[in-house]
């Protein structure tokens, strides 16, 4: 079961343009917290970011290393799966295409994986082009643990689940395979626009 600590008031905002709200879904102003499990707390001098897999060579990044990457900050709207929407969210993180420059795979798919044991699977295309980051900072402060910190994948054009928290990798694959929530249930892709909350959505 999920647990719902602090910012999880389900008060809508109504004073938004629709047009950036996906259908079902209500404007919060704060931050909801989710999580299926308890908060893995990892040193940052044990962390570490690998991409391995389909690859020719796997790539791998301590803490300080990966903070000294090329970044970006930028601002999206997230969309949770149980339906509440948080706009104009500041970040500041590293592109996901930043990560793959000079891997050489013919992977189609990707399984992102976490502290805690959690995994999501994307297409690969829906981390590249500029649509998915590994994220550090939330509003120009390090990112709390509670939110995922220290990094998290960020892909704000899907629900927020396959945002996965507590990141520390990416498995590159030929085949897809469903993680944590997909398995459970989930819809496989996680479109908000097109309300795929469940496999039969």
């Amino acid at each position: 079961m999920a647990h719902i600590s602090r910012g999880f008031r389900g008060r809508p905002r109504r004073e938004v343009d629709p047009a950036r709200v996906p259908p079902g879904q209500y404007v919060v102003n704060d931050f909801p917290v989710l999580s299926a499990g308890p908060t893995p707390r990892t040193p940052l001098g044990e962390w570490s970011f690998t991409i391995h897999g389909a690859v020719d060579d796997p790539v791998s990044w301590p803490w300080e290393e990966f903070e000294s990457l090329p970044s970006e900050t930028f601002t999206v709207d997230i969309h949770c799966v149980t339906k509440w929407s948080k706009l104009d969210t500041r970040w500041t993180g590293v592109s996901v295409d930043t990560l793959l420059e000079g891997v050489t795979t013919e992977a189609a798919y990707v399984s992102a994986w976490c502290d805690g044991g959690y995994t999501t699977n994307l297409a690969l295309e829906d981390l590249a082009g500029g649509r998915a980051w590994v994220v550090y900072e939330y509003a120009g402060e390090p990112l709390e643990p509670e939110h995922g910190g220290p990094a998290r994948l960020l892909v704000p054009h899907l629900y927020f689940w396959k945002s996965a928290k507590w990141i520390r990798g990416l498995t590159l694959t030929l085949e897809d395979e469903p993680g944590f929530w997909e398995t459970a249930g989930y819809h496989n892709r996680g479109d908000p626009w097109r309300e795929q909350r469940y496999w039969s959505d």
